[in-house]
């Protein structure tokens, strides 16, 4: 008996397995869970359904996919005919940078991450989720509502090309909760399929589908290549800016997905933060804009405190609800959509994804100061934005950009601009780290003399006139009575800047400015290269323009230079391509040199490659299209130079390089003062 029990439980018999077969639970799943949950372990793929469960009732959505958590019973599916669809809904901005929500593990975010195709990915982000990342791509919206920057997409809408570069905080994508209207679980993923058909694949489809939950977002990335992203990495100086080489410790399959497209994960805490008061003011000038139409808001405050990040947030929130906004540049050394050195009038129809390198842009009205600052003359200054600003029509709203100069002098000269300008709201952005800084009420100002105009007369709600604007300001002159400008008074806003991630300090500021205009130089001569899939030209290989001595006439802003040297200091220069009133054909000689600074419009810039002495020309290189180049008729020469990348770096050039020599004498005197200091630029 006992050999008989022994041989039974070494070699069970028939009965014994339908025994064993009819005592198993009799939990049955689909093949689709078993796809979607086959690698989870029990506990965890009953906390995760529980929790999209949640999600669903929160939403006010009916996904109820009714499976027994606790019981050993089959489980069957319920479904209502009332099942959400997005419908995109307004909701406050500032929930797209709170603390996101714990709705799916970090162990599991590698599942919302899948590759589709050479240089495409598809992310899928639950609501009020954010992907901060690093790089360059190009966004498509193909479900739900995102948010970028203070722009909002959602599907339907164009892609857009974002520059998440580590000169600045990174940007971050974030999905918005959208309202769900009612339709059944089949109609919704029947929408859901017609929407990603023109994208996906059919297997990529599915996989959307088997990971899709309420409030889900997805997104396509995809690699973007563009001229200006290909000629700015070409220079091995600044091709790290778009994405840096440094492998990660541990390489996973998201970090090779991501890399594939251009991009890589990064942390949340260096994304753009604002902060609660930035929402607040922000929210409130979208509203102004959207009833009163066209007011003039103009940002101040120390340098790198955030105006131009608060002005590229409010840029696109406002074109969520206009069409333009019309933009005002006064910064001379950090310009937002031109070369470095300019005051501009710009309209903006579309979004600011991105560094000011990254979307140079033709202004409707442009004047070269020729230099980054305005310290030794601040009399010009004030002429040339007084010309810029009286074409501005008043037809959409105004933003107006201003220097990080706010002690001493650079305050005075804030308030003859608040007065010429006669904003409707001033932004005063601060820190605590900030040195102190007057709150420049519409008292305040009314109380204080300028630089060049002087406090009120008690007429406060008395505003001048744009065709009369250039007769209200009257400078202060010992020789004659000055009558002070009158404005309509403003609304002061404060808000208090949070960034936790700024790389520049007081010792390396001047390094990194220099990187910023050298690569709004690079940036805007990558208007040059050919569309793609064209190869890039070098620029030594590009045919300049020939333009005639007797053509145009010649000036150097920034410095009084003999004219047997003037021709030295123009050679391999950057120019200002101009146009004055004054007539230069009747000129047969040349060069054609002006006695003072002229206020022009500024057409665009271009490298005077070389200069022809015995033909008389100048070899221009410009994108400038021919029929502008016909109105062109001077030539300005200032501080903003070159950037020596494009010097020592052209390729393809073999034997000497051109400009570059290495017989120099550096006992001369000033010859070794700063030497090396641009070299050190570009780690």
């Amino acid at each position: 008996m006992a050999e008989s029990e022994a041989r039974l439980k070494l070699s069970p018999g028939r009965s014994t397995w339908l025994r064993a077969r009819k005592a198993r639970s009799q939990v049955v799943f689909s093949r689709r869970c078993h796809r979607r949950l086959g690698g989870v372990h029990r506990c965890e793929r009953r906390r995760l359904l529980r929790r999209r469960l949640l999600q669903a009732q929160a939403a006010g959505a009916d996904w109820k996919e009714s499976v027994n958590l606790g019981s050993d019973k089959p489980t069957t599916r319920k479904h209502k005919a009332s099942t959400p669809s997005p419908v995109p809904c307004r909701v406050p901005s500032p929930t797209a940078f709170s603390t996101p929500a714990p709705s799916i593990p970090a162990k599991d975010a590698g599942q919302l991450v899948r590759t589709v195709g050479l240089g495409r990915m598809v992310l899928m982000l639950p609501a009020e989720e954010g992907f901060t990342f690093s790089g360059v791509c190009r966004v498509t919206c193909l479900y739900g509502q995102l948010e970028i920057y203070g722009h909002t997409m959602s599907h339907g809408q164009p892609a857009q090309d974002v520059f998440s570069t580590y000169t600045h905080a990174y940007i971050s994508i974030n999905a918005l909760c959208y309202q769900m209207p009612e339709k059944s679980e089949k109609e919704i993923r029947r929408e859901i399929r017609a929407l990603l058909k023109p994208h996906l694949k059919l297997a990529d489809r599915h996989w959307v589908l088997e990971h899709f939950s309420p409030l889900y977002s997805v997104i396509l990335l995809e690699k973007l290549k563009s001229p200006l992203v290909n000629f700015i990495s070409s220079y091995p100086g600044v091709s790290s800016v778009f994405l840096q080489e440094n492998p990660p410790t541990k390489i996973n399959y998201e970090y090779v997905t991501l890399r594939s497209v251009g991009i890589r994960r990064q942390k949340k805490k260096k994304r753009i933060c604002l902060s609660e008061s930035a929402f607040s003011a922000l929210e409130e000038l979208v509203s102004v804009c959207c009833v009163d139409g066209c007011p003039v808001i103009l940002v101040y405050g120390t340098q790198d405190i955030g105006k131009s990040t608060f002005i590229r947030y409010l840029v696109n929130q406002l074109l969520n609800s206009i069409s333009c906004v019309d933009y005002l540049e006064c910064d001379l050394g950090q310009t937002e959509f031109t070369p470095a050195g300019c005051i501009s009038l710009l309209n903006i129809t579309e979004p600011v994804l991105g560094p000011p390198f990254t979307h140079q842009r033709t202004p409707q009205k442009m004047v070269y100061y020729g230099k980054t600052s305005c310290k030794n003359d601040c009399e010009n200054y004030i002429e040339i934005v007084k010309y810029v600003f009286s074409s501005y029509k008043k037809e959409s709203p105004l933003i107006i950009n201003t220097m990080g100069w706010v002690t001493d002098e650079g305050l005075l000269l804030l308030i003859d601009l608040i007065r010429l300008l006669s904003p409707s709201h001033v932004i005063q952005l601060s820190s605590p780290n900030s040195k102190y800084m007057p709150t420049l009420t519409s008292e305040y100002v009314d109380d204080m003399d300028g630089l060049y105009t002087k406090s009120k007369i008690k007429r406060r709600y008395r505003g001048f006139q744009l065709p009369e604007f250039g007769d209200n300001l009257e400078f202060i002159d010992e020789e004659k009575d000055s009558s002070p400008v009158f404005f309509t008074g403003h609304k002061l806003m404060c808000v208090r800047s949070e960034f936790f991630f700024c790389s520049k300090n007081a010792r390396n500021r001047d390094s990194y400015n220099r990187i910023f205009r050298d690569l709004a130089v690079l940036g805007y001569l990558s208007q040059l290269m050919p569309p793609l899939p064209k190869p890039l030209s070098p620029l030594h290989g590009l045919t300049p323009y020939q333009v005639p001595f007797s053509a145009v006439a010649l000036r150097i802003i920034h410095s009084d230079v003999a004219p047997t040297h003037i021709m030295y200091a123009v050679n391999a220069s950057w120019v200002g391509l101009c146009k004055i009133v004054d007539d230069m054909r009747g000129y047969t000689k040349g060069p054609i040199l002006l006695a003072q600074n002229p206020i022009c419009d500024c057409l665009g810039f271009g490298i005077c490659r070389g200069i022809d002495m015995e033909k008389r020309l100048y070899h221009i290189l410009t994108p400038l299209p021919p029929e502008e180049l016909r109105t062109v008729n001077c030539l300005l020469i200032g501080t903003v130079s070159i950037p020596q990348c494009i010097l020592t770096n052209q390729h393809g050039l073999k034997g000497a390089i051109p400009y570059i020599t290495t017989d120099y004498n550096f006992k001369l005197p000033g010859a070794s003062e700063k030497i090396g200091l641009r070299e050190k630029l570009y780690p």
